[in-house]
Formats: structure tokens, sequence, C-alpha cells
């Protein structure tokens, strides 16, 4: 059964690009219509040793949410039988799609010796008020945006916010640029210490454990999430 269907993915760009004018949407929630009849049993997660999906197998249970995953089938009256299965399952499954949006900060300026002095530049500054102006003509009801605590994150957010009044801004550390794995191939420009995928890595896997799932099954409306921070945090929560 799906639960997760790309609808629009857009480029996220290097260092210094123009990607905050892209924008990607993925919709993560309730099945698609047409989808597979029978449900599949959940696959244990890889941390905890079981068998994982070969390879071009989809895990339907990559949230930790599937329906049949939150059931104690050992409890199960056996008198009621498929019924109360499928009503347990009716109760567990998501109702409503969470549309999230992925926004790289605008271009910065890359000198700063610190990381609050890599401030916006000003074609970074438009980039971020086409953004605003571009997710406002959209006609969409915005529940929040959460953006990463870093300061080029944080300009941009401002500026994009201007166009999307009442809006609530949510800044969070998960979500701050890093080096999630290392790269394969490699690059021979950036070649972080091991140490620095370890920490970051999980850092960043935190992050889209935190925010990348499907809707609560309590969640009865369709619900628009716009997440602004960073080129290799985007490109991990894609992959």
């Amino acid at each position: 059964m799906a639960f997760r269907q790309v609808l629009q993915l857009a480029a996220c760009g290097l260092a210094g690009g123009s990607a905050a004018v892209l924008f990607s949407a993925v919709a993560v929630g309730k099945p698609r219509a047409g989808g597979d009849a029978e449900p599949r049993a959940a696959e244990p997660p890889a941390w905890a040793g079981g068998a994982r999906p070969g390879p071009g197998v989809w895990d339907p249970n990559w949230d930790r949410r599937e329906p049949l995953s939150l059931i104690n089938l050992r409890k199960r009256n056996v008198e009621s039988g498929e019924d109360e299965l499928a009503s347990r399952l009716d109760h567990c499954k998501a109702k409503a799609t969470r549309h999230i949006f992925l926004i790289r900060h605008s271009q910065y300026h890359v000198d700063g010796s610190l990381e609050k002095d890599r401030t916006l530049t000003p074609l970074g500054r438009e980039q971020a008020e086409l953004t605003g102006l571009r997710l406002a003509s959209l006609g969409l009801k915005f529940n929040r945006i959460v953006h990463s605590s870093m300061t080029r994150a944080v300009e941009t957010t401002d500026i994009i916010s201007r166009h999307l009044p009442g809006v609530c801004k949510v800044s969070t550390d998960l979500l701050r640029e890093g080096a999630p794995i290392e790269p394969d191939p490699p690059v021979s420009h950036w070649k972080p210490e091991a140490v620095q995928y370890y920490e970051d890595g999980a850092r960043i896997e935190a992050a889209f454990r935190n925010y990348i799932h499907r809707a609560d099954a309590k969640q009865e409306e369709d619900s628009y999430e716009i997440f602004i921070c960073h080129a290799n945090v985007i490109r991990y929560i894609v992959c």
C-alpha cells in the first residue's frame, strides 16, 4: 500500500546557489486510490537487526505508523474475527495528508568567518521574496514554518513569512546543515572528518524521524507545512 507520493521535486542546488526559488512538495498521508488491496506485514527496522526489504521494494512501515504495526494481533478476539480487525485497522489509518514543502535557504555570503556573519546577499534576499510570493500565490492554508536555527535559514524564513501572515514559525537545531552520510562516489572539495558524519548523521536522521511521517490518525484535515533548511538536509530527507 503506497503511503507517499512525490507531487513536485525541485533540485536543491549547491552552496551559494539560487535554490530558494525552487521547492518540493511531498505528500505524506492517506493511501492513494487503487493501491494494494491486501495489507503487507510490517518489516522490522534496520537498527533492530531484522531483515530489510530488498532493493526497489517499498517498506510500508517506513515511518513506523503502518496500521498493522500499531495493532496487537495477539489480543485479537477470535469470535469477532475479521470485522474487529478491519475496524481497528481503519481506526489507525491516516485520514488526511501532510503536504511538506522543502525549501533551501537563499544565497548567502560564504566568506563569513563565523556562522552569524554568513548573511543573505542582495540576490538571496530577492530569492526569498520571490519564494514568499510564490507560496502565497498558491492559496493554501499553511499550518506552520519549521526552519533551521542557522543565520541564513532564519533570514530566509523572516522574508518568506512576511508573505504568509499568521503562520507560526518554529526554529530547530535538528535542521542545521551538516554531513549526514559520506558521499558515494567521494567528492574532492568536501571531506569532513569521520566524527562529523557520526554526529551529524544521527541529528539529521532525528530530524527526518521527527518531521517526515504520515499524518496521525486523529488528524482530520490535510495540512501544509514549510521546512526551510539546507541542501544536505533536504537531500537526505528526499533520499
